[in-house]
């Protein structure tokens, strides 16, 4: 029997749309015929988690989002997916606080990269995700290397995703810039780039660079779709 997925989604809700879509596309060309994903969504309102974020509140951050994933466990589902990558530096506290798996968007995209053969790959993401560590390590612990932009660019990944991704907002100044900094990436020895922001993959497609593209939307939504079928 089918499973269902528990979404704590929100963070962007542009984001979330995607995960909805590629879950159940998914299904539909895994099964066929008129099924769709067994799916609840809890969709938080980002404003209050982007405060936590920025004033370093992560406590505050990780209680409600324990809350949401307590619910949908309530509710009725069986694994829990998280529709954004920054969050997941609070999974271990959400993870006590419920009895059913979370499905950790790191490690879907590590298993995609080893798939893939990639032995160093270019992260983007939020400051949150570029620079610390509950991320990279769990790649890093696949044997891979992680690569992130300067300083400057950093700040500048992470303003295009809160002033104009999160807003909606695709603006092709922005799409330039951040092809820059994937080639710069690339010149260092990048085999790959994650996109690892949700909403990245927004204004980054593979068509529109040679290195390749890791969108770790995709690969979460898609893998979450697979275990809600036991495959």
């Amino acid at each position: 029997m089918m499973k269902t997925l528990g979404l704590i989604g929100g963070m962007s809700w542009e984001s979330t749309v995607t995960y909805y879509q590629i879950i159940n596309n998914t299904i539909k060309e895994e099964i066929g015929g008129l099924h769709s994903a067994k799916i609840i969504l809890y969709s938080v309102d980002f404003a209050e988690i982007e405060e936590c974020q920025a004033n370093g509140e992560w406590e505050k951050s990780a209680d409600i989002l324990s809350k949401a994933a307590q619910n949908l466990e309530n509710s009725g589902a069986d694994f829990i997916v998280i529709c954004t990558n920054t969050m997941h530096k609070v999974v271990p506290q959400i993870q006590k606080k419920i009895s059913i798996p979370i499905i950790h968007i790191a490690d879907t995209t590590a298993e995609e990269l080893k798939r893939k053969n990639v032995r160093k790959v270019a992260l983007l993401g939020t400051k949150y995700t570029m620079t610390q560590d509950f991320y990279k390590e769990r790649i890093k612990s696949r044997g891979i290397d992680v690569i992130i932009p300067n300083e400057v660019d950093i700040e500048l990944v992470n303003n295009i995703i809160y002033n104009e991704l999160c807003m909606g907002n695709i603006n092709d100044e922005s799409r330039k810039q951040y092809l820059r900094i994937i080639e710069q990436l690339k010149n260092e020895g990048a085999e790959g780039v994650i996109l690892g922001c949700t909403e990245i993959g927004l204004l980054i497609k593979q068509d529109d660079t040679s290195l390749p593209v890791f969108d770790t939307t995709q690969i979460h939504a898609y893998v979450s779709a697979l275990k809600s079928l036991n495959r």
